[in-house]
């Protein structure tokens, strides 16, 4: 399967997915850090990619949804943005209502 495909599948198989450094409990970067404590607290489950771990991914990602770099957070399959953009929305209450809708969304299909 070529890689775009493969993100492809990733962000339409998982309500939310956060492509970080790292892993949510082990981040590799403060922006990735952030991002994930942000979706942490929303307390709403959410799939997560080290890119770290897949070369393919790192080098291919930003290709998918034309956003240069990491991490980039998907709801619902469409590119929310990174962690300023991520962090806009957590702070405002948006993000948790975000990520709720995505997830029952889901749920129902």
């Amino acid at each position: 399967m070529d890689v775009l495909e493969r993100i492809g599948e990733q962000v339409r198989n998982n309500p939310v997915v956060i492509y970080m450094k790292g892993t949510p409990q082990f981040p590799q970067c403060g922006f990735s850090m952030r991002a994930a404590q942000a979706l942490q607290q929303c307390e709403v489950p959410f799939a997560y990619v080290n890119v770290l771990q897949d070369p393919e991914i790192f080098e291919h990602l930003p290709r998918f949804a034309d956003w240069p770099t990491f991490p980039q957070i998907y709801i619902d399959g469409e590119l929310v943005g990174g962690c300023d953009i991520t962090l806009e929305l957590h702070a405002s209450g948006e993000l948790k209502t975000m990520m709720e809708q995505a997830v029952a969304k889901a749920d129902d299909a």
